[in-house]
């Protein structure tokens, strides 16, 4: 498989994107993240965009993600809202996990928010779903399907008493 090859193959596996946490806020079309490769001050900025930037892209599609390599002597992540509004976040000798929980709280959805939009996803209205709770109780309300047997015998070709004999 070539795309298990290189550091860290792990952060290209599915189970690990989709066990990313930061979901954002439906507002914020732009994320970006500044640092340098070097100093002691900027590691947990290079951990942060090695092992969450991937997550956090699978998770936000609609999202712009933007890498800043070596502009800026301190390492920060600045997010653009649709309506021009701008959140500068200073992230200089934080940890990876610091950083994560800091987005978490100011521009990720609640918990609870994540469950509605789960469920309202869940609950589509899908002609082939059908049974309690359902648009159709039974299956046999779908056009072209044969009959409920309770209301309408099944043909005797159907049932396996007439067609596998005992005999």
């Amino acid at each position: 498989m070539p795309f298990m090859k290189g550091r860290a193959p792990i952060r290209r596996t599915l189970n690990y994107l989709n066990a990313g946490k930061l979901v954002f806020k439906d507002k914020i079309k732009i994320f970006s993240v500044g640092y340098n490769i070097t100093g002691q001050n900027n590691t947990g900025a290079k951990e942060f965009v090695f092992w969450y930037l991937p997550q956090i892209q699978y998770k936000n599609p609609n999202v712009q993600v933007a890498t800043l390599k070596n502009l800026t002597p301190s390492p920060f992540i600045k997010c653009y809202f649709e309506d021009g509004r701008q959140i500068l976040v200073d992230i200089d000798n934080k940890s990876k996990e610091d950083i994560l929980e800091h987005l978490l709280n100011t521009v990720g959805k609640s918990k609870e928010v994540l469950e509605a939009e789960a469920i309202a996803a869940e609950k589509k209205d899908n002609p082939a779903n059908f049974g309690v709770g359902c648009e159709r109780p039974c299956i046999c309300e779908v056009y072209g399907q044969i009959p409920c047997p309770g209301v309408v015998p099944l043909p005797k070709v159907m049932r396996g008493k007439y067609k596998n004999p005992s005999d």
